[in-house]
């Protein structure tokens, strides 16, 4: 599968995968956990243009372990429209991804899933690109509406479109904001909330995704300007 280029490629593509029905997985016993993150020049206002500079990152952590990290510098394909972020940013991951070893068994991003407008945001559109079970995490739902669990680690709540759960609230720490959790591809809400849970580290945000995020902003930090 390629990356579209225009946004009607990409919603024709959106909603091929909002159809499709690929085997569900269920998390084994032992996994191994995968964090992909993008960065932008600090500074970077607005909604961004193609050709800004980017540095991504992706980890695979073995339960509190890293045991695997790339990263690689590069330029969004895209500016940014919500609900499009696979032309800015769909590439870019893909690349960094491939170049982990060893491979994850599933892979957190911060983007949406079946929380879209056409139900398949860059949470679904990535794994099925990389053929790996994904989920996303984000801090806002994108259309999906619901109130937040109660406020004690691990509580969940529906967020829904219409009368469909398209993700769910996860409460990571008491007397934080909680976090939303995207089923991706091949994912289902149990499975999902189950991986994000097991990642936490004591921290709100997945390990997985902190570590990433570190390795980018490290990757960015070493260039030098003239």
């Amino acid at each position: 599968m390629h990356w579209p280029t225009t946004p009607a490629e990409l919603e024709a593509a959106q909603n091929e995968l909002a159809t499709a029905s690929p085997p569900p997985w269920t998390p084994p016993h032992h996994i191994l956990i995968g964090g992909v993150w993008v960065c932008f020049p600090r500074g970077l206002t607005g909604p961004g243009e193609a050709g800004d500079p980017a540095w991504a990152a992706a980890v695979v952590m073995d339960g509190p372990r890293v045991a695997g990290r790339s990263a690689i510098a590069g330029a969004a394909s895209a500016s940014y429209v919500p609900g499009l972020l696979a032309l800015r940013i769909g590439p870019l991951l893909e690349d960094v991804v491939r170049r982990l070893t060893p491979g994850p068994d599933v892979l957190l991003l911060d983007a949406t899933g079946r929380d879209h407008p056409r139900r398949a945001g860059l949470a679904v559109q990535l794994g099925a690109v990389l053929d790996l079970p994904s989920v996303g995490v984000t801090h806002r739902p994108l259309i999906a509406a619901g109130e937040w669990p109660a406020d004690v680690p691990g509580a969940i709540a529906p967020l829904a479109d219409g009368d469909e759960q398209v993700a769910t609230w996860l409460r990571t720490r008491a007397g934080t904001r909680p976090l939303v959790v995207h089923p991706g591809w091949r994912t289902g809400l149990p499975a999902a909330v189950r991986v994000v849970s097991s990642s936490l580290a004591g921290r709100r945000t997945p390990e997985p995704l902190r570590r990433a995020r570190q390795v980018a902003r490290l990757a960015r930090g070493s260039v030098r300007g003239p």
